[in-house]
């Protein structure tokens, strides 16, 4: 029995002998993996970069593609300079330049490469190929600049650049590296995974001095880079790039979506700024004198800007009201016994309402839905009705994100009873005659341009509304999108009661609030002008909105125009609106006397003007608009604790 234990112990042993001498035969004779890592003075690991995603509008042009360049690399334990005055000359750079730059590859590593200098244009490069194999510890790698053949939509796209040290240490997978670029902002950041594509890795032999012999072993252990895909969008680049030339001489923004899609077809920021200066060598320089520039152009205002909604908000107290019950389309309301001035006439139904834009009419109408719950205490009763209105409007997308695909929505403010709690510093401390601003879309209410377009697309559809987005499909027109960009979003408003207040909307432009040229004929334009209150200045400089859709009985476009420091509604943000809904619907503009008017107004306001300005505020002079003659009661007055003025348009 021992003699037997003693066999199976020395078997045991030659077994596991046996076990380890198979697996030194594999990796050092069978295995090449390892004879990899320990070659690197003769084999080069080269990371290829795939192309990036191009980006295209909804019909197939292009609005982002790639220019090959070069960047190059540098290691600063490899580096032999003979001559450095002759390779900074070589390289048009100032010895102080190549100082601070190899400090910085110093710092990040001795032995790892890192960006010596980016973007080598083919012709740069070719002019320096030959001289770098006398110039160890320097490497080219072919690489691609984002390029913008419609000088168009630079928020919106965002830009791609080098990524920073706090990203870069914050990866949660392990996958750029230092001297990589990633897309920053707007769409480029959004689809980044999308658009980069997956990075391939070439085995190569060298010699002594660096120079490239040939793959190893025929490239077998080579893996190819994959490109990024292309990303359609719902942009009409033809309709956007004649929208950017309407906003000229404006600080404000343009937004339309498709009403039955969400797709967004034009998206203007204002004032803007060409995107191919931020896909430079140029970049940092370019970049600075934007973020320096007091009109902020690098704010991607139909997204990230908060404005009150001025009277554009009245079509929702119209639309909640009667779907409570407490507005029919046939009641009428006076001026008498409101506290806030109007300029239209008064004495109007519902339809003539949203016609003239009657602030006292909205007065009633909002008080008679805050106090519909039958409770006595003014008090309870303000609460209680304040708690329905804010359920029923959030339904409509307000005080919440709607999900574009951007990485830089705001919420904005819907105001409810915890809210006016906080203000008033307890329960029942507040009421009625507190928050009647909200009536005309002033107070505490805060929307974004999306906000209010995608009101305009809810009304167009008579009750709904799928998310605004960009995205049109990856790879080729058609592809399936996002689920969530596909879910239409109910408001709980019967279709009935949408009717009056289109109805209303379409008087608006034909016979009211609306500047008379911005009726083009076939386009039949429903919409609603608004003034956003801005306190800083008199109420000739408050800021001009425009929300509406076109055709009325068949909507395919729906738009909202901000355009700041603009006054009337009417005059300013309509005319906009009109032309780019003929441009989209005609495919040319045949309104030519109201193109002609809309391009010599002058509305970009001095820097004193500006938030933040520490200096006098003087108003400058101000020509006076054709459209302000139509206006004949333009008294508006401001009062102040809970006695808000007229001031919300008309």
């Amino acid at each position: 029995m021992l003699e037997n234990r003693k066999y199976i112990i020395i078997g045991v042993f030659c077994l596991v002998g046996l076990i380890y001498l198979s697996r030194l035969f594999y990796l050092q004779i069978l295995d090449d993996s390892y004879s990899l890592e320990s070659s690197n003075n003769s084999i080069k690991r080269v990371i290829e970069i795939p192309y990036r995603g191009q980006i295209y509008d909804r019909n197939g042009k292009l609005i982002v593609y790639n220019t090959p360049v070069y960047d190059l690399y540098v290691t600063p334990k490899q580096v032999r300079i003979p001559d450095t005055t002759a390779f900074c000359r070589m390289m048009d750079l100032t010895l102080p330049e190549f100082d601070s730059i190899m400090q910085f590859a110093k710092g990040y590593s001795y032995v790892k490469p890192s960006l010596f200098m980016r973007q080598l244009s083919k012709e740069d490069f070719a002019r320096i190929q030959d001289a770098l194999v006398d110039y160890r510890g320097f490497e080219p790698r072919m690489s691609s600049m984002r390029t913008y053949p419609a000088h168009t939509m630079a928020n919106a796209l965002g830009y791609v650049s080098e990524i920073s040290k706090k990203k870069l240490d914050n990866q949660e997978l392990p996958y750029y590296r230092q001297g990589d670029y990633i897309g920053h902002n707007g769409l480029e950041e959004q689809y980044e995974e999308e658009l980069r594509g997956k990075r391939g890795v070439k085995f190569v032999m060298q010699n002594v001095r660096g120079v490239a012999k040939g793959s190893f072993k025929n490239g077998e252990y080579d893996t190819m880079a994959v490109a990024g895909k292309n990303l359609y969008t719902g942009i009409d680049v033809e309709v956007q790039k004649y929208a950017d030339s309407l906003m000229q001489n404006r600080i404000g923004s343009v937004i339309a979506v498709e009403p039955g899609t969400g797709e967004i077809l034009v998206s203007v920021s204002a004032p803007t700024y060409d995107p191919n200066l931020l896909s430079s060598r140029h970049f940092s320089k370019n970049y600075v004198k934007l973020v320096r520039d007091p009109y902020k152009p690098l704010i991607n205002r139909p997204i990230m800007a908060s404005y009150r909604p001025g009277s554009t908000f009245k079509l929702i107290q119209a639309l909640v009201a009667q779907q409570q019950g407490s507005l029919f389309t046939n009641t009428f309301y006076g001026h008498s016994g409101s506290p806030m001035r109007c300029h239209c006439r008064g004495g109007n139904n519902l339809r003539g309402a949203v016609q003239n834009s009657c602030n006292p009419y909205f007065y009633n109408v909002f008080r008679k839905m805050i106090y519909h719950n039958g409770e006595s205490n003014t008090f309870k009763a303000s609460a209680i009705g304040l708690h329905q209105w804010h359920d029923a409007v959030v339904k409509f997308g307000i005080g919440q994100k709607l999900g574009v695909d951007l990485p830089s929505e705001l919420k904005g403010n819907l105001p409810d009873v915890e809210t006016y709690d906080r203000m008033y510093r307890g329960e029942n401390r507040w009421k009625f005659s507190n928050i009647y601003s909200l009536s005309i879309g002033e107070g505490e209410l805060l929307v974004s341009p999306l906000k209010l377009v995608n009101l305009a697309a809810t009304i167009a559809n008579r009750g709904w509304y799928i998310p605004p987005h960009y995205l049109k499909g990856f790879g080729r027109v058609g592809q399936r999108v996002p689920q969530q960009y596909l879910e239409k979003h109910p408001t709980d408003i019967d279709y009935k009661f949408y009717l009056p207040v289109i109805e209303g909307m379409r008087m608006a432009v034909v016979a009211g609030t609306v500047n008379k040229m911005a009726d083009i004929p076939g386009i039949d334009l429903c919409g609603k002008t608004g003034t956003a209150q801005n306190s800083k200045f008199s109420h000739k400089y408050d800021h001009s909105i425009f929300i509406g859709f076109a055709p009325m009985n068949n909507p395919k476009i729906a738009i909202a125009v901000f355009v700041e420091y603009g006054g009337w509604g009417g005059s300013a943000a309509a005319p906009v609106a009109a032309l780019i809904a003929e441009r989209f619907l005609k495919r040319k503009t045949e309104a030519t006397k109201l193109d002609e008017y809309v391009k010599k107004q002058r509305l970009m306001p001095p820097v004193s003007m500006l938030p933040g300005y520490k200096g006098p505020k003087v108003l400058p002079v101000k020509t006076p608009r054709k459209a302000d003659s139509i206006r004949k009661d333009t008294t508006r007055k401001s009062i102040h604790n809970g006695q808000l003025a007229a001031n919300s348009e008309q």
